[in-house]
């Protein structure tokens, strides 16, 4: 069961959205849109939705990042349930490719991220026990991981007073991708010592030891692997694969068998069209790939083969975490559950585009010998099957595109009312959207300065928004000359660089920044009472009528908020922007008025810094080093310091801090290559 643990209350019309989108739900309006501004809480309301329909949820975002925020929310909001991560586990991924126009291959080089890893297992393994999951995902979650009923097949179930052969105990650990490590004990391995077998299951943070006696279990206890401090008795243990792609040995054989016809057909095409050396090369590969899965019952890139051990036919869709929710909680197949897309507006179009890209480079594979077209198989879900496979879902934007509002006014249809279409526009704090003007271009640059004078006066701050890298240097560069504090933020400066300058910003070293898109750089920047759009009527991505209001969404923390669109014209995105901030607006002040309610700016800590370089003594590296610095190291000063930063590395996953996980790794990347 569901037991949400909130000191909060809804507030605003979060009540209302929460009734209404639990009430569609039962109604069976299949999607449904959270139309939610910011500041809204929508996180908080979705949250009371998964408690009231009491489902298994997945919350699918568009980036680790957002992805790793709405973890940690739900995971407070639900302490006694299953809330999981899962999101790509490689901290640097390079995918397997071919370049015919300078014959060069490059291989699958990838740098797991072990804690993600053991997020991603734990999230598949809880879906497959418990009914009262919630998994928080990236786009990742429709890729290929492998078929529900294999992995849920691969289980090994001890229980107290349970009869066991030592032996067969350790080759079943072995079939689950567990390896013996009797000195470093780590996730997804075992160790024996006398009559204990200590098993560290790949997705917990907690090993088991099991007692044996005369080849009978005598206790099962959960402990510390480290410390090796007992911390629960069990009567019973379940340890899933370390692993999601798994072979079955009495199946192998006829896998084995149509691998080879098909190999054999490959090769044979190949050379019809006189392609010898790719024959060779593709029968080359595959043999050696069947051998390790033979003797190994795993290989790296098994997943090319995964069409092969699931069963699927050619083009059939692959298995992925949306198929896990089926077998909810051991269900077979078809349990209930909720689907919430957050972003809708920005994620819908990334899943939409995932399979195209991927199968482009899979051709090429294939084409030059590297894989079977069975590799084709492996990958993505297409729009259309993602689609099919939506269950109940949500989705949830400030700016919802016209494709979510028509599925949910469809799937309204005829059910007593429902629209389909949720508002969520009054926000905790009272605060109403922010008022918008439109001012000629002529004179802007004198226009702006004195506008910013206006908000330093009140120390507030200023974002000011372009359409190109270069007139964001240039006119940071001319403010600058004018005894303006600012600074430039673009996709040029580094990661860590950015979290800083907008923390500079909020603490008043800089009184105003000016980017090309600011959507998602200040999410929560309370401080800033002006934003400024430059060339809002250049109709486009970066002023569209969506990009419009999510710019406006910036002000929206601050009861002094103001938007300045420098314009000639007025373009529909314009005017479509301009409509919906009115309305907005009219509903939010309509709302305070009834209540009484006195709008209050929000007052928010400005978060600690991901790298202090004047008190954090390792602060030298978490930054990038000069290239001085580099080629003056010895081989041994290198290594040692690749150690050190892949274990800041890791310690930085651990928390979800991502952005610093990106920045060191990049360096050691530098280190290892120079």
């Amino acid at each position: 069961m569901f037991r949400l643990h909130s000191e909060y209350t809804g507030t605003g019309d979060q009540p209302q959205a929460i009734l209404k989108l639990t009430d569609g739900i039962r109604k069976g309006v299949r999607e449904q849109v959270l139309l939610g501004v910011t500041g809204s809480g929508k996180t908080f309301t979705i949250a009371n939705v998964i408690a009231s329909v009491q489902r298994p949820a997945l919350v699918i975002s568009h980036n680790k990042t957002l992805a790793a925020q709405l973890y940690q929310e739900l995971r407070d909001y639900f302490p006694e349930n299953a809330v999981s991560y899962f999101v790509s586990y490689y901290d640097y991924y390079q995918p397997e490719a071919y370049i015919p126009q300078t014959d060069t291959y490059i291989e699958k080089e990838t740098q797991i991220n072990e804690e993600i890893d053991k997020l991603r297992l734990a999230a598949t393994a809880n879906l497959l026990t418990r009914t009262d999951t919630i998994v928080v995902a990236s786009v990742s979650s429709i890729y290929n991981i492998g078929s529900p009923k294999e992995y849920g097949h691969f289980i090994l179930e001890l229980r107290v007073g349970m009869r066991v052969e030592r032996k067969s105990t350790f080759l079943r650990l072995v079939a689950l991708q567990y390896e013996r490590s009797d000195y470093g004990f780590h996730r997804g391995s075992y160790r024996v010592r006398g009559e204990t077998i200590e098993i560290f299951p790949a997705y917990e943070d907690n090993s088991i030891r099991i007692v044996l006696e005369e080849n009978v279990i005598r206790s099962i206890i959960r402990q510390n692997p480290l410390t090796g401090k007992p911390l629960e008795q069990l009567t019973s243990a379940v340890i899933y694969p370390a692993k999601h792609y798994m072979t079955d040995p009495s199946q192998r054989k006829d896998v084995f068998k149509e691998i080879h016809r098909d190999l054999e057909q490959r090769v044979k095409d190949l050379k019809s069209h006189g392609k010898d050396l790719e024959a060779h090369r593709i029968n080359q590969r595959v043999t050696y790939d069947l051998e390790m899965i033979s003797e190994m019952g795993y290989v790296n890139g098994i997943e090319n083969y995964s069409r092969y051990f699931d069963g699927r036919n050619p083009g059939d869709p692959p298995f992925t975490l949306l198929d896990y929710y089926g077998y909810s909680g051991g269900a077979k197949g078809n349990a209930p559950w909720l689907l919430v897309i957050d972003e809708s507006h920005m994620t819908i179009p990334q899943i939409r585009g995932m399979y195209n890209g991927d199968r482009s480079r899979k051709q090429t594979l294939i084409d030059y010998g590297f894989r079977l077209p069975a590799a084709l198989d492996n990958r993505p879900l297409t729009f259309s099957e993602f689609i099919h496979r939506m269950p109940d879902t949500i989705y949830v934007s400030a700016t919802p595109d016209e494709w979510e509002l028509g599925r949910a006014q469809k799937s309204s249809e005829g059910k007593n009312s429902h629209t389909g279409i949720v508002e969520q526009l009054i926000r905790p704090t009272g605060i109403i959207d922010p008022v918008v003007t439109i001012r000629a271009t002529a004179g802007q640059i004198h226009d702006i300065l004195n506008e910013i004078a206006k908000r330093v006066k009140s120390n507030q701050r200023v974002l000011i928004t372009t359409l190109t890298k270069q007139t964001a240097e240039d006119l940071s560069e001319y403010l600058k000359e004018q005894n303006v504090k600012i600074h430039y933020l673009h996709s040029d400066i580094e990661t860590l660089e950015r979290s800083d300058i907008l923390a500079d910003l909020r603490i008043g070293k800089y009184d105003a920044i000016v980017g090309v898109n600011l959507l998602r750089e200040g999410l929560d920047l309370p401080e800033v009472s002006l934003v400024i759009v430059l060339d809002a009527d250049k109709q486009g991505f970066l002023r569209s009528k969506t990009s419009l209001i999510q710019t406006m969404g910036r002000a929206a923390r601050n009861t002094e908020s103001e938007i300045i669109l420098y314009a000639d014209k007025v373009t529909d995105a314009m005017k479509g922007a301009l409509a919906e901030v009115d309305r907005r607006r009219s509903i939010q002040t309509s709302y305070n008025k009834k209540h009484g309610i006195i709008p209050k700016t929000i007052i928010k800590p400005v978060r600690a810094r991901l790298v202090d370089k004047k008190e954090d003594e390792k602060a030298d590296e978490k930054t990038r080093l000069a290239q001085s610095e580099i080629d003056a190291m010895t081989p041994l000063d290198r290594e040692t310091r690749i150690r050190r930063l892949q274990k800041a590395m890791r310690e930085a996953s651990y928390d979800l801090n991502f952005e610093l996980a990106a920045e060191i790794r990049d360096l050691i990347r530098q280190l290892s290559e120079d």
